[in-house]
């Protein structure tokens, strides 16, 4: 499992990074802008990453906005969300307007922090990834 960690806060960044290293290959980016541009560079490479953990507030670009982006990516590449890159938005807000807003950009799951191991374990196999 290849996996793009999206995080601007360090200590949640390790704390990801370590909690999913044991599945393959994981990479970071520290914003939205970041995120976008790893994910248009996998694609190009034909090696797009099997998940995303994107956290939604950050500084230049947004998770909401990275999601939106990266989905777009994917349509111009004929990948429709259901069949693309599985997208987990992480955030310490846990409010309805965020949750509906996230699914509403084609998200597939959402967490909140602290990162829980059972919580993201679970999400992980209920996205088929392990």
């Amino acid at each position: 499992m290849k996996t793009l960690v999206v995080e601007d806060d360090f200590t949640s960044r390790l704390l990801l990074q370590e909690l999913l290293k044991g599945y393959g290959e994981v990479h970071v980016a520290v914003n939205g802008k970041e995120a976008v541009a790893a994910v248009e560079k996998a694609l190009i490479e034909g090696a797009p990453y099997s998940l995303i953990c994107l956290d939604i507030m950050m500084p230049e670009m947004d998770g909401q906005q990275a999601l939106t982006e990266i989905r777009k990516l994917e349509e111009q590449r004929g990948t429709i969300s259901t069949e693309g890159m599985k997208i987990i938005m992480t955030t310490a807000l846990d409010d309805v307007k965020s949750v509906s807003a996230a699914y509403e950009q084609l998200c597939d799951g959402y967490l909140v922090k602290p990162i829980d191991k059972t919580k993201l374990t679970a999400q992980l196999r209920e996205l088929q990834l392990i």
